[in-house]
Order: C-alpha cells, then sequence, then structure tokens
C-alpha cells in the first residue's frame, strides 16, 4: 500500500488516526447500506418477476376477448367502435426515497374504484356486443399492473446503480484507504519511535560527556589541592 509523505509528528499522527477512525466508521455504514440495498433489491426482483407473470396473463387474457370481439362483430366494427373518444386516463406521478434512491411513483385514481363498478366505455353500448366490453375491461384492468412493473422495474434499475456504486465505495474504504492509513499511522510511528531512541542515545551521550567533565574538573581539583599541601 501507498504510504503518504507527512511530517512524522504527533499532531499529523493524531489527524491520521482521526480519519481512520472516520473511515472505519464510514466503511460499517456503507457496508450495512450495501447489504440493506442488496435485500430489498432481491425482493424487488422477485416482486417485478411476479408482476410481469401477472401482466402477460392478462394481457394473454385481453388479447383473447378481443379476437372473440373481432370474429363475433368483424374487424371494421370494432375498429369503429374503438375510434370514438374515450374519457382521459389520469396519472398522478410522485417520487420515494428508498435508502437514498430516489424513485418515480404512479398511481391511476382508476384503479381504486370498485371491482363492480362499470367501465367508462368509448362507445355506446348499443353499438357492441359484450365480447368487445370484455375486452376493453380487460385492457383497463391491465393497465394499472403495467404502470406499477413501469414503476418497479425502473426502480429496480436505479437500485442496482446504486449498489454498485455503494459497493465501489466500500472496496474504496477497505482496500485503498484504510490500508494506506494503516501504513502511514505505521510509518509515522517507527520514524518518532526511532528519533525517540536517537534522542535518548544523544541524551545518555551528553549525559555520559557531563560526567566524564566532572570527574576530569574534580582530579584537577584534587591535583591543585595536593599541590598546595605540599
Amino acid at each position: 500500500m501507498a504510504v503518504k509523505r507527512v511530517n512524522p509528528n504527533r499532531m499529523e499522527l493524531l489527524r491520521l488516526k482521526q480519519q481512520l477512525q472516520v473511515a472505519r466508521r464510514g466503511h460499517k455504514l456503507m457496508k450495512d447500506k450495501r447489504d440493506e440495498l442488496m435485500r430489498q433489491f432481491l425482493e424487488l426482483v422477485r416482486e417485478v418477476a411476479d408482476l410481469r407473470i401477472k401482466m402477460e396473463e392478462l394481457l394473454n387474457q385481453a388479447n383473447a376477448d378481443m379476437v372473440l370481439a373481432r370474429a363475433s362483430m368483424g374487424s371494421e366494427v370494432v375498429e369503429a367502435a374503438l375510434m370514438t373518444d374515450a374519457p382521459p386516463l389520469e396519472l398522478i406521478v410522485g417520487d420515494e426515497n428508498t435508502m437514498g434512491v430516489r424513485s418515480p411513483t404512479f398511481h391511476m385514481p382508476a384503479a381504486d374504484k370498485p371491482a363492480d363498478k362499470a367501465t367508462d366505455l368509448p362507445y355506446a353500448l348499443s353499438s357492441a356486443t359484450g365480447e368487445l366490453d370484455q375486452a376493453v375491461d380487460a385492457l383497463y384492468n391491465v393497465f394499472p399492473v403495467m404502470m406499477e412493473l413501469a414503476e418497479l422495474e425502473h426502480k429496480a434499475l436505479l437500485m442496482a446503480a446504486e449498489i454498485e456504486r455503494t459497493r465501489r465505495r466500500v472496496n474504496s474504504l477497505e482496500y485503498v484507504m484504510i490500508p494506506d492509513h494503516q501504513d502511514t499511522i505505521r510509518s509515522i510511528t517507527m520514524k518518532m519511535e526511532e528519533h525517540e531512541r536517537e534522542s535518548q542515545t544523544r541524551l545518555m551521550k551528553v549525559k555520559d560527556l557531563i560526567l566524564e567533565a566532572e570527574i576530569k574538573k574534580k582530579q584537577v581539583q584534587s591535583e591543585q589541592r595536593r599541590s598546595q599541601s605540599i
């Protein structure tokens, strides 16, 4: 790992230790976020798969009903009935936040109507048979499912991108930033210990020189007293 070029002093060591502590805390939080995103993503994928099966079944039923309507009424009559103006469908677009992932939401107020309420058909009841009514009802029923599927699939794509970004951040902290700080702290600690040993060695040498000077001074004083006594 790379060792940062910093001054090997106590202030720098303290700063790096604080950064290492923050990096470890951030690594734990990002790892927990990644794991939770993965859990919710897997649940979302299963929900999307089930919803897609439901949508395909509803579409197959609607297509079958439309085939029956065309067979009983004729394609030209069905086309003419469907060309009339239909009441507008209201779609409410919102957004939601899931673990930092903002995704759009779609809601159709028409889907909240009771199941036994008749669909607002775009043509007169006298101009079509029950097969066409059933086909149109089936299409009305499948549209909210399609909107929900689109919402969940888009959310899954956004969540997958966020999982990848979070995974890169976790790997960067785990394999680059934290090891670099650890190596730098270890290097600074070794240099400071080496400087401390050198300082102790110098102090011991100074102490020896002072003691040697004191001994020489006492020897000189002793010789002077001896010479004065003679």
